[in-house]
């Protein structure tokens, strides 16, 4: 018997968390490797803000869906391993952290094949994909479907799953979007540059209360996307902690890894299905 994909919730909340360390850095130029204080600003992710994450999530006993680059599970062995040791899952995030759109389509293909091998030789069971810094190709749906995975979480054409037709098959689509990521609200680095304003936690806190309130509302999909390395500090732990227990409270919202809403959605007959497709362009009108 089928069932709609939230299941009667009000709004579904998706705690995800970018496990990036320091491939985004080094996506931007292999130099930055040289830059000890921005690598250790990246390491801090992994090192101290993910076991501070993980606790925090054990204690509230909510589930939630890291995605982590090949390249940041090839080179700190057991770190995959010990988030699903603790019920999480772990997601296809790429190889290097860089994006689909910077890549040929043989790049792509090779890199995101090469996270694929990592996690299948470390035992990590893989079923979601998340392009880097969200730009994904034209093709890389197509990927995800061709590799057997079940969903992709890069894309913005809704705020509820869809469903996505490719030339490799059918997968879900947990939409993102700018306004539910810590990236915009915390990130600074002076070289490479990567943002300007440090914002406050409660800004985000209350930011991210309103969406979840709205999202109530139309019975959405809450997708939040935090880094280890960013919402892991401890006044924006605190605040993460002040979101889990508003939604918590609210009595009528539903926490979910991924994995388990994309499942949901492959069995709800009512999901839009679409084709994303490249517009028109017309180089008389749209010169490169």
């Amino acid at each position: 018997m089928s069932e709609n994909w939230h299941r009667d919730a009000a709004a579904v909340v998706t705690l995800t968390f970018d496990v990036d360390a320091e491939t985004p850095i080094l996506a931007q130029g292999r130099a930055y490797a040289r830059h000890a204080t921005t690598m250790s600003h990246q390491a801090y992710g992994p090192e101290v803000g993910l076991p501070r994450i993980l606790d925090m999530l054990d204690e509230f006993g909510v589930p939630a869906t890291f995605f982590v680059p090949g390249w940041v599970a090839e080179h700190r062995p057991g770190l995959a391993e010990s988030i699903v040791e603790r019920g999480h899952e772990v997601a296809h995030h790429s190889y290097s952290h860089r994006p689909p759109t910077s890549m040929t389509p043989e790049e792509e293909r090779a890199d995101f094949e090469r996270a694929l091998a990592v996690f299948a030789a470390q035992g990590i069971e893989i079923v979601g994909h998340r392009a880097a810094l969200w730009e994904a190709g034209w093709q890389t749906a197509a990927l995800v479907a061709e590799h057997g995975l079940r969903y992709d979480s890069s894309l913005m054409g809704d705020d509820r799953p869809y469903l996505v037709d490719t030339d490799a098959g059918r997968i879900v689509e947990l939409p993102v979007h700018w306004s539910l990521d810590d990236w915009e609200q915390y990130a600074f680095l002076p070289a490479p540059q990567v943002g300007s304003v440090i914002e406050s936690p409660w800004k985000a806190l209350e930011l991210w209360r309103a969406e979840l309130d709205g999202m109530r509302r139309y019975r959405c999909l809450f997708n939040l996307c935090l880094h280890p390395f960013l919402s892991g500090r401890p006044g924006r732990a605190v605040a993460l902690r002040r979101l889990i227990e508003y939604a918590l409270e609210c009595g009528d919202v539903r926490f979910a890894r991924c994995r388990d809403v994309a499942a949901a959605a492959q069995a709800d007959p009512d999901l839009p299905v679409r084709r994303p497709a490249p517009p028109p362009v017309d180089p008389d009108v749209y010169p490169s």
